[in-house]
């Protein structure tokens, strides 16, 4: 299965944040959507960095005033992304060897087309697995 699959059953919105913003409001905008991660980007469309929760614990280390500072400040500015030919199995081995979560999806020029996170790729391999399951059983019990 292609990355695109995923991007058509979940959607290709992608939340993003200006690298000026506040860490504050990344917290604010994490919360608020539910989400582990935004992409930075400065128009929404070209990625600058990408910031997790784990960004932002991280940054706590150095003390509360880091909240006032810029995103762009505590991002990861090495983003992994992928293309939405890329297979799922590509995308675990990548999310497994960096040790990221969230992969931003980008289209030929390098444009943001979607995000898939690690919860969206466990959500459809559990899906192939319950196909595979129903067959196997449909398979059992016609007596092959």
């Amino acid at each position: 299965m292609q990355l695109a699959t995923i991007l058509g059953s979940k959607g290709r919105a992608v939340l993003t944040i200006h690298p000026e913003a506040s860490v504050a409001g990344l917290v604010a905008m994490l919360t608020e959507h539910s989400v582990g991660a935004l992409v930075v980007s400065p128009d929404g469309a070209t990625i600058s960095g990408i910031v997790s929760e784990r960004d932002v614990v991280r940054s706590l280390m150095h003390g509360s005033t880091v909240l006032d500072a810029p995103v762009a400040s505590i991002m990861t500015p090495q983003v992994y992304c992928a293309p939405p030919t890329a297979s799922i199995d590509e995308l675990m081995h990548l999310m497994t060897e960096r040790r990221i979560r969230h992969v931003p999806i980008t289209d030929d020029t390098g444009g943001l087309i979607g995000i898939v996170s690690i919860g969206d790729v466990v959500k459809s391999r559990l899906g192939e697995l319950e196909g595979e399951r129903a067959a196997l059983l449909d398979y059992i019990t016609r007596g092959g």
